[in-house]
């Protein structure tokens, strides 16, 4: 049976990388044999991941929106991918 983990403070780190992921077609087990750094998202797929993530961070954290969208700053710049230029 596959069921959905709920999203709490303890795996809303790797909830969110899988999402990230998810929305380019890879996977955790992807980033260990590969050159995860090279991946790119695309604007439409960052601001997706974006309006998810704080709203995400603001439903497990209690955060409002300013703190909610500083963390999913601090989460991006040390986890996300880089953008298409």
């Amino acid at each position: 049976m596959n069921r959905r983990r709920k999203v709490n403070r303890k795996n809303v780190a790797k909830h969110l990388m899988r999402y990230q992921l998810d929305l380019v077609g890879k996977q955790i087990n992807d980033t260990i044999d590969n050159e995860w750094e090279d991946w790119t998202i695309t604007k439409k797929q960052y601001d997706r991941f974006r309006l998810y993530s704080i709203k995400t961070l603001k439903k497990v954290f209690k955060f409002n929106t300013n703190k909610a969208k500083d963390t999913f700053d601090w989460f991006y710049r040390h986890f996300g991918l880089k953008l298409e230029e």
